[in-house]
C-alpha cells in the first residue's frame, strides 16, 4: 500500500521537498528516516514502510533534488543544482529531519540510506553528529580516493567539454553499465538490482527510475564519498554511535560486499565499537527489494529495536 500520507515541505535551501511519512500501528517506538538512491524516489519504499509499521516505527521518506516530485530552484530532474549543491541536499536532509523532532519529540530516529542515499544519510550522520540515534547504510559506494579522484578528473572534462546540466556520457559507463554487464544471462540491463523480474519491471517502467544523471550530480555525488573518505570529519562523532552496514554478495556496485566490508573494518579502525555489518548471499543491489527482501526487512527490524531499547 502507499504512504499513508504526502506533503509539500519547504526547505531552507529553498526546495519544496515531496515527502511521504507513514504512521505506525498502535503506539510509536521510533521513527525511521529514508534516503532514496539515485535515479529512483521515495513512493518506492513504501512495502518497507509498511512493514516498519507493524513493528511500531513511523516512518518519513522525500525526494530528493533532482528526484521524484521534489522541486527547487536551479535544479531541474537529474540535477541538485548548481555546483556545487551537495551541501543543500544535506541541509534538506536536515528539513525533514526538524520536522520528525518537532512532531515526535523524545521519539529516536534512525537515520536510513540506500546506495547514493547511504551517502547522503552518512554526510548528514558526520554534519549533524547529534541529531539520529543510529544509522543504517545500506548498498553505498565507499569507493577509495583514488577511484574518487580519477571520477572527479573524468567529470572535469565532460564539465568543460559538455556542460553541468549534460548528461555524463563516461561514468554510467562506468557504473550503471558496467555493473549491468557483471550479470550473467540477464534479461535487462537492469538485473543487477535485484532477482526478482518482477521489481526490475517495475522500476523499468516507472518513468521516475532509471535515468542518466546530470555531470553536475555525478560531481556532487562524488564530493559526498569525498568527505566520508576523510577521516577528520568523524571526530565530532561518539565512538558508540550505532551503525548498521549492508550490502549484497551479487551486487557489482559494492564489489559484491566488499566496500560494505572494508568501511566497517576502516570504521573499526577510528574506534566505533557498536557496528553490526550484513552481506547477503546471492542479493544484488537492493536488497529491499530483492527476492529475500523479507529476511533483510526482519534483520533491520531486529537491530533497530535493539537501537532503541
Amino acid at each position: 500500500m502507499p504512504f499513508t500520507s504526502q506533503q509539500t515541505l519547504p526547505s531552507p535551501t529553498g526546495a519544496q521537498l515531496n515527502l511521504h511519512m507513514r504512521e505506525a500501528d498502535g503506539a510509536a517506538r521510533g521513527v525511521v528516516q529514508i534516503n532514496h538512491g539515485l535515479a529512483e524516489h521515495a513512493a518506492r519504499y513504501a512495502r518497507f514502510a509498511d512493514f516498519l509499521a507493524a513493528r511500531g516505527f513511523i516512518t518519513y521518506a522525500h525526494d530528493h533534488r533532482g528526484h521524484g516530485e521534489t522541486t527547487a530552484p536551479g535544479a531541474p530532474a537529474r540535477m541538485f543544482g548548481p555546483l556545487p549543491s551537495g551541501d543543500k541536499v544535506i541541509a534538506d536532509v536536515e528539513a525533514v529531519h526538524a520536522l520528525i523532532a518537532e512532531r515526535h519529540p523524545g521519539l529516536p530516529v534512525i537515520t536510513f540510506g540506500h546506495s547514493m542515499g547511504g551517502l547522503i544519510a552518512m554526510n548528514h550522520t558526520l554534519r549533524y553528529p547529534g541529531r539520529a540515534a543510529a544509522a543504517a547504510i545500506f548498498n553505498a559506494q565507499f569507493t577509495p580516493g583514488l577511484a574518487v579522484a580519477g571520477a572527479k578528473a573524468v567529470l572535469a572534462w565532460e564539465r568543460f567539454r559538455l556542460g553541468s546540466d549534460a548528461a555524463s556520457r563516461i561514468i554510467p559507463r562506468l557504473t550503471f553499465r558496467a555493473w549491468a554487464k557483471q550479470i550473467r544471462n540477464r534479461r535487462t540491463d537492469f538485473d543487477w538490482l535485484s532477482r526478482d523480474a518482477a521489481e526490475v519491471d517495475k522500476y523499468i517502467a516507472d518513468p521516475l527510475c532509471g535515468w542518466d544523471a546530470s555531470v553536475a550530480m555525478w560531481t556532487d555525488l562524488f564530493g559526498f564519498i569525498a568527505y566520508v573518505n576523510d577521516d577528520i570529519h568523524f571526530g565530532g562523532l561518539q565512538r558508540d554511535k550505532p551503525f548498521y552496514l549492508v550490502g549484497g554478495e551479487r551486487d557489482p556496485s559494492t564489489e559484491g560486499g566488499k566496500l560494505v566490508l572494508r568501511f566497517e573494518k576502516r570504521l573499526h579502525g577510528m574506534g566505533f565499537s557498536n557496528l553490526v555489518s550484513r552481506v547477503y548471499p546471492q542479493t544484488r543491489h537492493e536488497c529491499l527489494n530483492d527476492i529475500n527482501r523479507d529476511a533483510v526487512m526482519q534483520d533491520f527490524a531486529i537491530w533497530a529495536e535493539k537501537i532503541i531499547g
